[in-house]
């Protein structure tokens, strides 16, 4: 950044903090729920501004999916256009997300010529609905060639329009849309993911209806995104090349402390920061994004956000917002925020724990097993039907939380292992056991926790307690997917989600249907039960990480898929073609095509990786440990030629020599794999060629520059440690 951005970012900071700050010191006790959605076209600004009838409309498009009409667009988007102007924008876009994984905007100012010479703001209705951004540089997966530019942009009216602000003052109003091609198949990862909500609110209502439930109009999939994140000091970062390309470091020996001490997690925050906390929460806010919790996560210099839960769109929408503030923030704090799944190696890696679950309009948690499931019908029939969906397509879901970062993470550290499983806990087990052997579930009533101590309450206990290695956690009123990158848009996992439990209720809705009013409720019996006899296998209430487990997943028949490249490929069989289209979430075409773009995606980064390995090898790394070398020879001649002792440096030449060949011919050998990989045909066979013969070279590199560097002086190593990088904060 230049002196000149610098000071933009401590005014904007300043800016920022004041509306946060009074309602801290308790001057103003409204504003910090008046900073809340303060730059948020928001149902209560809605209802505020426009008519009663265009808002009617409005919201029943927003709540029924309703076609909207042009005139009440019209109308919407000048109240919008108003709004956004007296909040100081000049600029509206249609914000989107790409299937590069990030959000995409193209800024159009309000400003239209008003025929005198002179201009007039404008956002007509028609700008509202649709944009036409160009689509040919996008990742398309052989859908658009490259001299076929149209795409189009469609708002998204379930999720509310929203100001961004960045460090000059600059405002522009966002409007949340979906993104295809002109051709109508769908180039992002939004369109989709309201496919699949569609079609999982179909099917459970179906099973609602069949259970005699006439008040719910439709279910949602809500989710609560949490994201890990490190932070480093951008000094560190800018001297790190392959942090900077990458998002991780290729070498790095170990800290002499790590977080063995387990003195990290939940610890007291740092003012500096809780510094960058506070002006995190103060972009989120003003945006809406309900930034709940925050908190020192296990390993140094890493920290952990989380929201409330929202709608499915909505909450892709914000934790993409969260990723982007994040990034943001941190530089105005002179930090740099990692979002990579394994930025450092041997210590915890960071994931998005995505807690998910199905609501009704009116307010009813389908996940919610009430004080005795095992007399909850509804919440028992939903449950087996995931219980279905997870060992049906448990491929599948893994292929969700498949990238680059996630190979290198999943299995150790708190991460889940790649066997999909599902913990329900001792409770709701044996509730289902009972039910699928046909015996009587004895109830045994409320417990409380003892503690021991007079003065603290006695603690009534979950139905379950909380397994961290479990992949799939049932966590009382809602499953937590566990396996999800950081970096990675929420989107791709929720569509899995929404579209294979849709296949499940869709099956438990017609048997129900089939049995008639009259013997529903017998059916519903032998719908669970039948469920958990023929899926039961993937219930795993135990240690994930343990030996025991993959040789017991194995005999379960359950799938271990332990790399992306193994991942995609799973999502190309005829089983998930069928599945996907029949639910009308994404055509063979966009399967294929998105199947391309990840292969192409991890080959690409995997390249990037490797050549930025050999760049740093040879330009930093192997200069300076030469140097190192002959500064040691010239010692023990100089010694030799005195008499002196020379053992010492002796030993340590050799041991430098011998790691400086095999980093050598590990560079050679590095060299030749990246260039025959990347020519090795589709991307299917490139994403092939990097995990098979570049990244095993690419690791062998890295342990001869590791240990150089634990024999090296530390003045003389060309870039931050990690004992540097993850404690000096």
């Amino acid at each position: 950044m230049s002196d000149f951005d610098v000071l933009l970012s401590e005014e904007r900071v300043a800016r920022s903090r004041s509306n946060f700050d009074k309602a801290l010191r308790g001057k103003n006790v409204d504003a910090l729920t008046d900073l809340f959605g303060s730059n948020v076209f928001s149902n209560k600004v809605m209802k505020d501004r426009l008519p009663t009838a265009t808002y009617d409309a409005l919201q029943r498009t927003i709540k029924l999916g309703k076609p909207l009409t042009l005139d009440v667009a019209n109308v919407v988007a000048k109240e919008m256009k108003n709004w956004a102007l007296e909040k100081g924008a000049t600029h509206y876009t249609h914000w989107f997300h790409p299937l590069t994984g990030i959000t995409a905007e193209k800024h159009d100012s309000f400003i239209e010529p008003d025929g005198d010479g002179n201009v007039v703001a404008e956002l007509s209705g028609k700008q509202l609905i649709q944009g036409e951004p160009d689509a040919s540089s996008f990742p398309s997966g052989g859908i658009r060639a490259t001299f076929e530019a149209r795409g189009y942009t469609a708002w998204d009216a379930t999720s509310p329009a929203f100001l961004k602000k960045d460090s000059a003052g600059n405002v522009t109003l966002c409007i949340p849309t979906a993104f295809c091609s002109w051709t109508g198949e769908a180039l992002d990862k939004k369109t989709p993911l309201l496919r699949s909500m569609e079609a999982v609110s179909r099917q459970a209502l179906r099973v609602l209806r069949a259970l005699g439930n006439k008040t719910s109009n439709r279910v949602t999939a809500t989710v609560g995104p949490e994201q890990e994140y490190f932070l480093v000091d951008k000094e560190y970062f800018d001297e790190r090349l392959d942090l900077m390309l990458t998002g991780r470091t290729l070498f790095g020996a170990p800290a002499p402390k790590g977080q063995e001490l387990e003195d990290q997690y939940f610890g007291a925050i740092k003012d500096r920061v809780s510094d960058f906390m506070r002006d995190l929460n103060t972009e989120l806010w003003s945006m809406g994004v309900m930034s709940k919790t925050q908190h020192n996560e296990v390993a140094p210099a890493q920290y952990e956000m989380a929201p409330f839960f929202t709608t499915t769109n909505v909450a892709a929408d914000h934790n993409q917002l969260v990723m982007e503030t994040l990034q943001k923030v941190a530089l105005r704090h002179k930090l740099v925020c990692l979002l990579h799944e394994k930025p450092y190696a041997g210590v915890n890696g960071s994931g998005k724990h995505n807690n998910w679950s199905m609501a009704t309009d009116d307010g009813f948690n389908l996940l919610e097993p009430g004080s005795t499931p095992h007399d909850n019908e509804q919440f028992l029939l939903v449950l087996s039907a995931l219980v279905m969906a997870v060992d049906k397509h448990a491929d599948k879901l893994r292929a969700s939380a498949a990238n680059n970062g996630n190979d290198l993470r999943l299995g150790a550290n708190e991460a889940p292992p790649a066997i999909v499983s599902i913990f329900m806990g001792a409770a709701l087990t044996d509730i289902l056991q009972s039910i699928a052997q046909g015996t009587k579930y004895a109830a045994k009533g409320a417990t409380f926790l003892r503690i021991g101590v007079d003065s603290l309450p006695d603690l009534p206990m979950h139905n379950t307690d909380r397994n961290r290695t479990s992949p799939f956690a049932f966590t009382g009123n809602k499953f937590e997917f566990r396996m999800m990158p950081s970096s990675a848009s929420i989107s791709g996992a929720n569509v899995v989600l929404n579209t294979i439990a849709a296949e499940a209720l869709d099956y438990v809705a017609t048997r129900l249907e089939k049995a008639g009013k009259k013997d529903v409720n017998k059916e519903a019996q032998k719908i669970v039960k039948d469920l958990i006899n023929k899926h039961g296998r993937v219930i795993y209430d135990g240690d994930n990480y343990a030996a025991s487990w993959v040789k017991e997943a194995k005999k379960r028949g359950l799938p271990n898929i332990t790399n992306t490249v193994d991942s995609i490929k799973s999502m190309m069989s005829t089983e998930a073609e069928q599945l996907f289209s029949k639910y009308g979430v994404l055509s063979k075409t966009e399967l294929h095509s998105r199947c391309e773009i990840y292969f192409e995606q991890y080959a690409k980064k995997a390249n990037i990786e490797a050549r930025a390995s050999i760049d740093m090898v040879k330009k930093q790394y192997l200069p300076v440990v030469m140097a190192y070398a002959a500064e040691l020879a010239e010692n023990i001649k100089t010694l030799k030629a005195v008499s002196a002792p020379s053992a010492v440096q002796k030993n340590i030449l050799t041991k430098i020599s011998q790691h400086l060949i095999g980093a050598s011919k590990s560079l050679a050998a590095l060299e030749e794999a990246t260039g025959k990989a990347h020519g090795a045909g589709d991307a299917e066979k490139c994403a092939k060629a990097y995990r098979d013969s570049v990244v095993p070279v690419q690791n062998a590199l890295r342990e001869d520059i590791d240990a150089l560097e634990v024999l090296l002086p530390a003045d003389l190593w060309p870039v931050p440690s990690y004992a540097t990088m993850l404690f000096k904060l």
